[in-house]
């Protein structure tokens, strides 16, 4: 029986290379590991005597929250990594990544399952190499191969997961079905770091993919493009979705060739034929380090011996120089890239950085790679080595830059150990500074910075034998004056060189500022402070595409603000805030308009927990609550209420626009607010009519929201559509109050006041367009309905668009038993027998009317053109209208709603009562898919859902009107892009086009 081999770290390790900042921050951390001691022999052997091995681990996981996150969330890697040599135990789990696309039994793994081991496998690894790294007993060399191999069998195991997955499906034919890759004709090709080897500790990994039609592994060749284009995306959800956890590695696939115009997997006669004619030197230069890493990597191998000739030319190709000069010369205009600096200092972009000596190598390899096949290696130490060999470089050079390099890498991987963030900036505060320089094994940070300095110095002064010293905005923003009423011509000079197209307009409106004409702008004080602000103001909104519209709306918001001091203030010390107003402005012209407007919702942006809190329905309930709380008068009641609700549905709105949400999170979220709204503003309504006309004997009321309120899918420019349902005594004539009314009245009443309420115009604006048109009879009929009367309607009289409707509806505010009634009454109603073929007829006629008399826009008009929203709606009610006639639909179930009913008054009107039932279209799909259309053509039903509404919540959030992308913001265009998860605009539309058919297809085979 072989021994498992020992750990190095306490055999070896005779003193800490590391100490932590504090003895509090190493306590603190003892205390954290003293229960896992207790668990794990393994922890308690490292804890329990006093000496170096436990005051190393204690400074690691002080230095590192992410690392001490993780040894907390995950002991068990963390026993493993202080028993076992790092080398046997990340070989070990590398092992068991690359094989966990099969269970135990040797079938398929679940889709979960893989991903599941996947990131457990990312974890540990992580772990393990931070640790042997930190105590140098492995060094960033092995730290950057192992992360490699780690990419490796992560991306391999997937896309077998996915090959055989396809075979199982009936869409593939694999060669051999128990090695999905092999001659399957899928080339994946890892670039940059990944294909040398050479990834960072938090690294992004940048793949190519490419597939073979003459593998014929794909039984109709005329789907193979669209059949690897569909597994790349699902290899991307794999790799990079954030579940409980982590992830694995976000996923890059902008390398592969004119990535704006063509599809995610990539022919290979056409590839080769892009490279042989329109290929670039930066393409050139990116394909030195291009490695197989995942599927058919024979074939792999044999697409980049025919590319030798594309990358290195026959003759020695100084013309290169100026390429790779000019993908330099953008990276000057990095923050951190003028003099060589400590804070702030990027130690990748930076001057004197890792990107100087990379270039150093790349240059060489170009000029003279095609002439010496010797130079053609990926690793840039082993190509510094290749050089010098070659006589290319001399061996001083050559050493210097590899010892500079991997001491750049270990400063690199520090930083990036901190939180797992995909950083190459050093921190701007001394404390966090020193976290890093004790991480480096230094004393502090002036011992770090005097030798992090002297690295940067004389890699530049190699780099600066190849490429001459860049002045400019780099070092400064340049020449800035708006003194005086003429236009000083540096300045226009310098706006123009930041990116602003009308350099006069900015600075006339710049002086404008300046002179006080602005209430924000009239003290000193506020004038000091923004003086200050502008050149990086500018810089930043310069950086942004059309800077000059971004700027307008900047200018604005400015004009509308009642002072400024504190403002100039915040966003003078908040980096995070100023790059969010600027986002703001330059992608969000909706949102702009209403801070312009209304610069009030401004303040919630400066809650420094705005980020990390999710706005759930217990939150929003929270912040009205405590807004209303002392409001008695009716009028003031509404405009408090229009004041937290603008403002809450702006700080949804900024969470999606940040990314911090999702799209499904915002629509929940402003669905949760609305139910919010609605109740207290029926609260206050109800008072009112109280308090003129008295109550109506056995009186109550309850209202339906109806659309996209009823299942959850608000936007934030959505109306909301509601039905206004009562009951009460039926010997009741009149109300008891000194101006009775009949119930009739009285509810009709009650009805308009609430529809008042809520679309009125005040001075604080409106709350929602209300709609109620899907009451019954529609705009003919009573505008509140008696529950009797609703019940008979649905009954008798209703057609079949309004059980779709039905569908989904839920009741959102009232009293607990009406409720309660309406949502039996509805059920009952759903739950009637119906005639397939009639329900089809009638669906397909309503599809055919809509198409007829609202034909969509373009493709970017998601809910009306073919396979768009309607379409999957229609699906979605067409499954549930047919599964409660069949007695099998289940009653879904809402967590952030449980328990809202128990112990509830029934004769008081509360708020969103029917919070148990879940009517939203991914969940009816959810449920009812998977049985009735199959898994494959449910979850291409939910991709599509998720990527039409992603869209509609960016474009409603930010505009008011439609996605026009010539005339877009520019930013919009980036958000847009980011939501579709596309890396740019084109390959998007050709996303949007392929999923419309797709919907569309499965929406007529259905409705047949």
């Amino acid at each position: 029986m072989t021994q498992t081999p020992q750990s190095d770290l306490i055999a070896d390790l005779s003193r800490s290379p590391i100490r932590a900042q504090s003895q509090a921050a190493a306590k603190s951390v003892a205390a954290d590991l003293k229960p896992l001691a207790a668990e794990y022999p393994e922890i308690a052997a490292v804890l329990s005597p006093e000496g170096a091995p436990r005051e190393f681990l204690l400074a690691a996981l002080a230095l590192s929250p992410y690392l001490r996150e993780t040894a907390l969330s995950d002991p068990e890697s963390l026993a493993l990594a202080v028993s076992l040599p790092a080398p046997f135990l990340v070989a070990k789990t590398i092992e068991e990544a690359r094989t966990c696309w099969r269970d135990s039994d040797g079938g398929l793994s679940s889709e979960t399952d893989l991903m599941r081991h996947l990131r457990r496998a990312k974890r540990r690894v992580s772990l393990t190499l931070a640790l042997h790294d930190l105590a140098r007993l492995i060094d960033a060399r092995h730290t950057t191969a192992a992360l490699s191999d780690l990419a490796d069998a992560a991306l391999g195991a997937a896309f077998d997961h996915l090959l055989r997955g396809g075979h199982e499906a009936g869409k593939l034919v694999l060669p051999d079905p128990d090695h999905p890759s092999e001659k399957s004709g899928l080339i994946v090709l890892g670039m940059g770091k990944h294909g040398a080897h050479e990834l960072n500790y938090s690294s992004d990994i940048d793949i190519v993919v490419f597939f073979d039609p003459a593998a014929g592994v794909v039984k109709d060749r005329d789907e193979a493009t669209e059949v690897f284009a569909r597994m790349v995306r699902r290899l991307v959800r794999i790799m990079q979705e954030r579940t409980g956890d982590g992830y694995v590695f976000r996923t890059d696939l902008r390398l592969r060739p004119d990535p704006g115009s063509t599809p995610l997997a990539f022919p290979l006669d056409a590839a080769m034929n892009y490279y042989e004619s329109r290929g670039q030197n930066w393409e050139r230069a990116a394909y030195i380090k291009a490695r197989p890493v995942a599927g058919d990597e024979s074939a792999g191998e044999r697409f980049l011996r025919e590319l030798v000739p594309f990358v290195f030319r026959k003759y020695l190709d100084f013309a290169a120089i100026s390429d790779i000069h000019s993908i330099k010369r953008q990276i000057h205009a990095h923050r951190g890239f003028g003099d060589i600096a400590v804070k702030g200092h990027n130690v990748k972009l930076g001057r004197g950085g890792i990107r100087e000596i990379e270039f150093f190598v790349q240059t060489q390899q170009l000029i003279a790679g095609g002439r010496m096949p010797r130079l053609r290696l990926r690793r840039t130490d082993e190509m510094l080595v290749a050089l010098a060999r070659a006589r290319w470089i001399d061996t001083t050079t050559a050493r210097l830059l590899a010892e500079s390099y991997w001491y750049l890498r270990d400063v690199e991987h520090r930083i990036q150990m901190v939180r797992d963030e995909q950083s190459h900036t050093l921190p701007e505060s001394e404390a966090e500074l020193a976290r890093i320089a004790l991480m480096m094994g230094d004393a502090d940070t002036a011992v770090f910075g005097k030798k992090y300095v002297s690295v940067l110095v004389r890699v530049e002064e190699c780099y600066a034998e190849l490429f001459e010293k860049e002045q400019g905005l780099s070092g400064g923003v340049g020449n800035l004056v708006f003194t005086g009423e003429d236009d000083d011509p540096g300045t226009l000079k310098t706006l123009s060189g930041l990116g602003f197209e009308r350099p006069s307009d900015i600075a006339r409106i710049i002086r404008t500022w300046h002179y006080g004409r602005y209430r924000a702008t009239q003290s000193k004080e506020a004038r000091e402070r923004l003086t200050e602000l502008t050149p990086e103001l500018l810089r930043v909104f310069g950086a942004t595409k059309r800077a000059d519209e971004a700027l307008l709306r900047f200018d604005a918001f400015l004009s509308g603000l009642p002072a400024g001091i504190q403002l100039f203030s915040l966003i003078g010390n908040n980096p995070g805030l100023m790059s969010l107003m600027v986002t703001i402005m330059a992608s969000a012209p909706r949102l702009a308009e209403i801070i312009s407007r209304k610069p009030h919702v401004f303040d919630g942006m400066l809650d420094p927990g705005l980020m990390a809190e999710l706005p759930t329905r217990a939150y929003l309930s929270e912040r009205l609550e405590n807004f209303l709380e002392g409001a008695r008068a009716y009028e003031e009641i509404l405009d408090r209420l229009r004041i937290v609700a603008l403002e809450q549905k702006f700080l949804i709105g900024v969470r999606l626009l940040t990314g911090s949400i999702s799209p499904e999170r915002a629509a929940r979220s402003f669905s949760h607010l609305a139910d919010l709204i609605i109740g207290a503003a029926l609260e206050a309504v109800r008072e009112g009519m109280e308090e003129a006309h008295g109550r109506i004997s056995g009186g109550r009321v309850a209202v339906l929201g109806m659309g996209k309120l009823g299942s959850y899918e608000l936007t934030a420019g959505s109306d909301i559509d509601i039905i206004l349902l009562y009951d009460h005594d039926a010997d009741t004539d009149e109300s008891d109050g000194p101006k009775p009314l009949d119930p009739v009245r009285y509810y009709t009443r009650m009805t308009q006041r609430l529809v008042a309420a809520l679309s009125a115009p005040t001075a604080e604006g409106i709350l929602y367009e209300v709609d109620l048109r899907l009451r019954p009879s529609g705009n003919k009929g009573p505008v509140a309905t008696s529950i009797r009367s609703f019940s008979k309607y649905q009954a008798e009289e209703a057609w079949t668009w309004e059980h779709m409707a039905l569908t989904r509806a839920r009741a959102v505010s009232g009293d607990v038993s009406l409720c309660s009634e309406a949502r039996a009454l509805i059920d009952e109603v759903l739950a009637r027998p119906r005639d397939r073929a009639k329900l089809i007829e009638d669906l397909s006629e309503m599809r055919q009317l809509i198409e007829a008399e609202k034909p969509p826009r373009d493709i970017w008009d998601v809910k009306l053109i073919p396979g768009g929203l309607i379409d999957i709606e229609f699906i979605a009610q067409f499954l549930s209208l047919g599964a409660r006639a069949d007695g099998w639909l289940p009653a879904p179930q809402d967590d952030e709603a449980a328990g809202l009913l128990d112990g509830a008054d029934p004769d008081r009107i509360v708020q969103s009562l029917d919070h148990n039932e879940c009517t939203s279209t991914d969940a009816t799909l959810k449920t009812l898919g998977p049985d009735a259309l199959g898994e494959e053509v449910t979850e291409s039903l939910r991709h599509a859902l998720a990527l039409w509404s992603g869209h509609a919540q960016i474009v409603r959030l930010c505009t008011e009107g439609d996605f026009a992308p010539k005339e877009a913001p520019a930013g919009l265009i980036d958000l847009v892009v980011r939501a579709g998860e596309a890396p740019d605009l084109a390959s998007l539309e050709t996303d949007f086009k392929a999923t419309s058919k797709r919907v569309r297809a499965i929406f007529q085979k259905i409705m047949v």
